[in-house]
């Protein structure tokens, strides 16, 4: 029975990527508008998750989303702005999101002075819908005709062996991931800097397929894990949640008899990417059902895995994506997105 269902879910999903690929051929459907144009000023906002004037000056850009859990009718509406200065992109991204979503996978006390690690029960591996975290992502095409054709359904995959599929992009080709996590890196004030290429998916060998992160010299999220059945680490003076995450500056060793039944201690550690994985600083802020997240990168950072804004007569192909409080299953748009820099 469940393998039936899950039958009609993929198949389900399969029929809606189809139509609003369809939707997204030439000439198909109405037209709209889809290039976000990046404003010259002569210095970028500080970063604080908020809107402010100076974003006035940005024209904005809507785009519809839908398939995404737990949103209102798994859809939202994103709006983008952009600006740039002498030396780095801006961008500020508005979204709704009726709920603020970070209680990804704490420990709570039980009753019996044991520990417990929430967890989505329908979760058969990857697919968390219950206890995760808010997410925004953007993949720009490096060097990706298909992607520049399609958007994001050039490298989405369904059917192999995990919900929504597997990401990796024909031959060849390669894109740039900026993943937003609001715990394991919007704590920090970063976006997660990753990329895709071909890589086909391998249970052994490639068990993220085309999905890679690039290179880091320190900093990152690691799991808390349990420890002769509790927590390994605590919050500065073994402070129950929230916040729910750990900075690793300041993790302390777990003391059992500081918690009561209830009480609730993060399941990951977190610290800043240092090195090419860590060149998206981001700031965030939720408030009324709205997320405003402001971040910034320099144009050029000469990494091969960044799209590199060194053309300004060029146009930059990109797609996005919400995830509220879901592990992989986003809301997504058809077709492509571009940005192009206002001279």
């Amino acid at each position: 029975m469940r393998q039936h269902a899950l039958t009609g879910s993929l198949t389900k999903f399969a029929a809606l990527c189809a139509t609003v690929l369809l939707l997204a051929l030439p000439g198909a459907g109405a037209a709209q508008d889809n290039t976000l144009v990046a404003k010259k000023v002569a210095a970028g906002p500080t970063l604080d998750g908020k809107m402010k004037p100076v974003w006035q000056q940005a024209t904005p850009l809507s785009i519809k989303l839908s398939g995404g859990r737990n949103l209102p009718g798994g859809s939202t509406e994103v709006t983008l702005r952009a600006l740039y200065d002498n030396d780095n992109v801006y961008f500020l991204a508005q979204w709704n999101d009726p709920t603020k979503s970070e209680r990804r996978f704490p420990y709570v006390k039980q009753p019996d002075g044991s520990w417990k690690q929430l967890r989505d029960p329908n979760d058969k591996g990857g697919d968390d819908n219950l206890y995760y975290e808010d997410k925004l992502a953007l993949i720009w095409a490096i060097k990706s005709p298909a992607m520049e054709q399609r958007g994001c359904f050039a490298g989405c995959h369904l059917g192999e062996t995990k919900p929504y599929g597997n990401k990796y992009l024909p031959a060849g080709e390669t894109g740039d991931i900026w993943h937003w996590k609001l715990i394991r890196t919007g704590s920090v004030g970063q976006i997660d800097d990753q990329y895709l290429d071909d890589t086909k998916y391998d249970k052994e060998k490639a068990p993220e397929a085309g999905r890679k992160s690039d290179k880091r010299d320190g900093g990152g999220y690691a799991d808390n894990k349990l420890v002769g059945g509790k927590p390994q680490w605590a919050r500065k003076g073994n402070a129950p949640t929230p916040p729910y995450y750990i900075l690793d500056s300041e993790k302390e060793p777990f003391d059992d008899s500081k918690y009561k039944a209830g009480d609730e201690v993060p399941g990951i550690i977190v610290a800043p990417f240092t090195g090419d994985r860590g060149e998206l600083p981001a700031q965030a802020t939720w408030e009324n059902g709205v997320w405003t997240l402001e971040w910034s990168r320099k144009l050029k950072t000469g990494s091969p895995t960044d799209v590199q804004f060194d053309d300004p007569g060029k146009k930059y192909a990109f797609g996005v994506a919400v995830f509220d409080n879901a592990q992989v299953r986003h809301a997504f748009h058809p077709g492509t997105r571009f940005l192009t820099f206002a001279q």
